[in-house]
């Protein structure tokens, strides 16, 4: 009875691993590698890190092309309103100018005041224009003409201007920022002489050479 006894509690007992041997094995990887739990972890936190950055660098990006087009729009939004606009400041220049020509040297006290309010009026709504960002040009006389500035309306045949040059200016130009709202109607000499190009850099270094070589 005692033998089948030590028999049944030996049986019973779990298998103990031999002493000096560790308790579990390492489990292998599918590439048949032992795994290391603390690289396995190093590699995740450098996954994370990394994806992290990114996420940063894009709400940065995001943050910054908002404000962007917050500012355009603060901008550019009143550029539909500005045009219509325009055509009143044309309206009282035109006005203006006709009076001013026909009125003001003959004009009484009261017609001479009422002149003088009228471009006080006008001076304050391109002032408020200016407020907001829309800006008035006018071409100077011989001026070299530039189609990103400028509209061509017809040609004047005076000689003594430069062909290609600003010859009268039919309507001024604004420009709203860094944008064209509206380009400056021009008439563009012809007959003259050419409109010299401007000088370039490599031109003043010619220039600088050759008076070296004369000397």
């Amino acid at each position: 009875m005692m033998t089948d006894t030590r028999r049944a509690s030996a049986d019973a007992e779990p298998d103990t691993p031999e002493r000096g041997e560790p308790a579990t094995a390492p489990q292998p990887t599918e590439r048949g590698e032992t795994a290391d739990p603390i690289e396995a972890i190093a590699r995740e936190a450098a996954e994370l890190k990394d994806r992290l950055l990114r996420t940063l660098a894009e709400m940065e990006n995001l943050r910054r092309r908002t404000e962007r087009e917050v500012a355009e729009s603060r901008i550019y939004g009143v550029a539909s309103f500005a045009r219509d606009i325009l055509a009143v400041a044309d309206n009282m220049d035109r006005a203006l100018q006709m009076l001013r020509t026909e009125l003001k040297e003959k004009a009484d006290a009261g017609v001479k005041a009422l002149l003088d309010g009228v471009e006080l009026t006008e001076r304050e709504l391109l002032k408020v224009l200016e407020k907001h960002g829309v800006r008035k040009f006018e071409p100077e006389p011989r001026e070299k003409f530039d189609p990103n500035l400028h509209q061509a309306m017809y040609e004047v045949p005076d000689p003594s201007l430069p062909a290609g040059t600003v010859a009268q200016v039919v309507q001024a130009g604004y420009m709203i920022g860094d944008r064209m709202l509206r380009p400056a109607l021009v008439a563009v000499a012809k007959g003259g002489p050419r409109a010299a190009p401007e000088p370039t850099v490599n031109d003043h270094a010619d220039a600088g050479r050759l008076g070296s070589d004369q000397t």
